[in-house]
């Protein structure tokens, strides 16, 4: 495909026309497996079987690939399986370095399903590189990021942490659902791969799970990547693969939304008596404000957390006495939703207890601003 602008790519990227019907919108292909050729061959670019590769799934995955500016994608089930498959590719014993203010989930998954493997990690404070580096053990494979940070919005130096890794030769590993590649591109500053929870921004609209890994040039990481989605057969549905690819026609539009409405309602409850802290790098304020200007672009993302004064109480409070705002777990949805992570977290949470996150949607910023305004009283 011709280098168009990322906008242009979302609509057009990975679409092939089909001579047949002549459909302008690419049909769901549900069969399971594909005929083989007269003479009992597999036919040359034909897929074979459901598992290892679907057209829909294809297409979506060239559709990603550009969009990360990446050299190839895999999609998955979850994102929770495709981090999986960066993690099984470490092979067993392996140290990890994960940023202290992760998602929980990620934490969970290593603690329960890696630990056992053999597989170690070390929570650091990803911001400070000197702390990454003292961090960094004999056996560590890998250096896992999320950037702005999963509840609390720390912004780690990208380009600096990969910049160390590949000193060590050690891969690098970011959680980008939270920018999205639409404010960041952590493959164009040297991480060797990227993965997403499509079910968020991706998706858009609350109604898929999914996930995706894009990769760089590391040719040997991205078959092990590869082999574990077509073996393993942790992959999204023919019609999950078709909404996702649809969803993402309109992915430039909705992110550029999400950061504008995030940016004037985190402009709004940081003057308000009753909130003690909102975290979000498009404030002046926020103490990351300089580096995420340095390294996201057009916006700062869709997500803000506020602390509420007054404790878990006070939070939960406010999440309840919200109309249009639901209070539900998940995010990246057109509409806006607030969790309180530490409830849903449960006892591996290490969120404080008055933190409540914002997944700021499209809804009119009048009318999100009208809301938290008659909640706070």
């Amino acid at each position: 495909m011709p280098p168009y602008h990322p906008d242009t790519q979302a609509i057009h990227a990975g679409y092939r026309s089909d001579d047949f019907y002549g459909a302008v919108a690419m049909p769901i292909i549900l069969t399971t497996t594909f005929e083989r050729g007269p003479d009992g061959k597999f036919v040359e670019g034909r897929d074979i079987y459901a598992r290892s590769s679907n057209p829909n799934r294809r297409m979506l995955e060239d559709k990603l690939t550009l969009l990360e500016g990446g050299q190839g994608a895999a999609a998955f089930s979850s994102g929770q399986a495709a981090t999986m498959s960066i993690f099984h590719a470490l092979g067993a014993g392996s140290h990890i370095l994960i940023p202290d203010d992760i998602y929980y989930g990620t934490r969970v998954l290593l603690e329960k399903l890696y630990g056992p493997w053999g597989a170690s990690f070390t929570a650091v404070d990803m911001t400070d590189i000197d702390r990454v580096k003292a961090a960094i053990q004999d056996n560590t494979r890998l250096i896992w990021i999320e950037s702005p940070s999963n509840p609390s919005l720390k912004v780690t130096d990208i380009e600096a942490v990969a910049s160390l890794a590949r000193e060590k030769n050690i891969l690098t590993g970011c959680d980008n659902t939270w920018a999205s590649s639409f404010f960041c591109r952590p493959l164009s500053v040297g991480v060797d791969v990227v993965m997403h929870s499509s079910t968020k921004y991706f998706g858009g609209h609350s109604d898929l799970t999914g996930g995706c890994v894009i990769w760089g040039s590391n040719a040997a990481l991205s078959q092990k990547i590869r082999d574990f989605q077509t073996l393993g057969g942790a992959v999204p549905s023919a019609f999950d693969s078709w909404l996702l690819f649809r969803s993402l026609s309109t992915y430039p539009l909705r992110m550029k939304k999400h950061g504008e409405n995030a940016l004037q309602l985190a402009e709004f409850l940081e003057s308000h008596p009753a909130i003690e802290k909102v975290h979000y790098p498009g404030l002046p304020s926020d103490r990351f404000h300089t580096l995420a200007s340095k390294q996201m672009h057009g916006g700062y993302g869709g997500m803000v957390s506020i602390l509420v004064k007054g404790g878990a109480e006070e939070a939960l409070h406010l999440a309840s006495r919200l109309q249009l705002v639901c209070h539900a777990t998940s995010l990246g949805g057109v509409e806006s939703l607030v969790d309180h992570r530490q409830t849903a977290e449960g006892v591996h949470s290490l969120s404080p207890p008055n933190l409540l996150r914002i997944s700021v949607g499209l809804e009119h910023i009048s009318d999100l601003i009208a809301d938290f305004k008659q909640a706070l009283g």
